[in-house]
C-alpha cells in the first residue's frame, strides 16, 4: 500500500505550463529554481517529486534507499484517516522497515519498543520519533553527500545550460534528449 503512495510522490511532474510576463515558457527557469530549492533544504527536496526521484536514485547507489522510503511511508501514514487502512499501513511499515525480519530494515533506536500489539491501535504519529531519526540521519549524512554527488551536480549543470539557451534551442535540446533516451 505504501508502495503506491511512494510511487505517487516520486512521479515526475509534467513540465510547467506557466509563462513569464513576456509570454515565454518558464519551465527551464522553473527547473533551475527547483534545483536551487533542493540545495536549500532537505525539506524542499522531499516536497518535490522530481527531487525525491533523484534522491532515491542516489540512495540506491549508497544502499540506503530504505531511509527515504520509510520517511515517505510515514508521511503517507500520517495522512490516513480510515482506522482499518491505518492498521494495514502500520503493519506494512512495521514488517517492511522495523521488524527484525524486515526486507528493507532501517536502523533506528527504539524500533524494538514497537511490537505487534501496538499496531492494533495505531495513531497518526506513532512512527514520528523514528521518522525524525531517519530524517536527521538523511539530513546530516546522505543529503549532504547527495548535494556533492555527480548525479546532483550533473542535473544542476544541465539546468544551468538550458537556462543559458534561447527558448527554441532549449525546446530542441529537450526534445532531442527525450527521443534519444
Amino acid at each position: 500500500m505504501f508502495n503506491r503512495a511512494v510511487s505517487r510522490l516520486s512521479r515526475k511532474r509534467p513540465p510547467s505550463d506557466t509563462h513569464d510576463s513576456d509570454g515565454s515558457s518558464s519551465s527551464s527557469r522553473q527547473s533551475l529554481k527547483n534545483t536551487a530549492k533542493w540545495a536549500a533544504s532537505l525539506e524542499n527536496l522531499l516536497e518535490d517529486p522530481e527531487g525525491v526521484k533523484r534522491f532515491r536514485e542516489f540512495l540506491k547507489k549508497e544502499f540506503s534507499e530504505e531511509n527515504v522510503l520509510f520517511w515517505l511511508a510515514c508521511e503517507d501514514f500520517k495522512k490516513t484517516q480510515d482506522k482499518k487502512q491505518m492498521q494495514e499501513k502500520a503493519k506494512e511499515i512495521y514488517t517492511t522497515f522495523l521488524s527484525s525480519k524486515a526486507s528493507s530494515q532501517v536502523n533506528v533506536e527504539g524500533q524494538s519498543q514497537l511490537n505487534e500489539k501496538i499496531l492494533e491501535e495505531p495513531h497518526p504519529l506513532m512512527f514520528q520519533k523514528l521518522q525524525d531519526q531517519i530524517f536527521n540521519l538523511m539530513k546530516y549524512d546522505s543529503y549532504t553527500r547527495f548535494l556533492k554527488s555527480d548525479l546532483f551536480l550533473k542535473h544542476k549543470r544541465t539546468e544551468e545550460e538550458e537556462e543559458d539557451l534561447p527558448d527554441a534551442q532549449t525546446a530542441a535540446k529537450r526534445a532531442s534528449r527525450i527521443y534519444n533516451t
